[in-house]
């Protein structure tokens, strides 16, 4: 019986749709496979449910995220931008 060569997830494209589109489909997938940390208990048990949709398997937490991450670059950003705010905010009612 011939062994069976090991692959990674997108070994099964094969030779198919060029190297860089490979390598872009294994950067996604990489993130769809793995269990990520909880925003709210920070156990590592969030997994994806469906496209931006994610669950957190210990305290049942359902948050949209992006497709493929529970985070993006985006969502980042606007969340520097909101605590910022929201600082500013803080320090200006001591001012007052």
């Amino acid at each position: 019986m011939v062994r069976r060569k090991r692959v990674n997830p997108v070994g099964r494209l094969g030779v198919r749709y060029g190297r860089r589109v490979r390598l872009r489909i294994a950067a996604a997938e990489s993130g769809l496979r793995v269990r990520h940390i909880c925003q709210n208990c920070g156990y590592k048990a969030v997994k994806r449910v469906s496209v931006g949709i994610w669950k957190c398997r210990k305290c049942n937490l359902t948050f949209a995220g992006a497709a493929y991450l529970p985070t993006s670059e985006v969502g980042e950003a606007v969340k520097r931008i909101i605590r910022r705010n929201a600082e500013s905010e803080d320090l200006n009612s001591w001012s007052e």
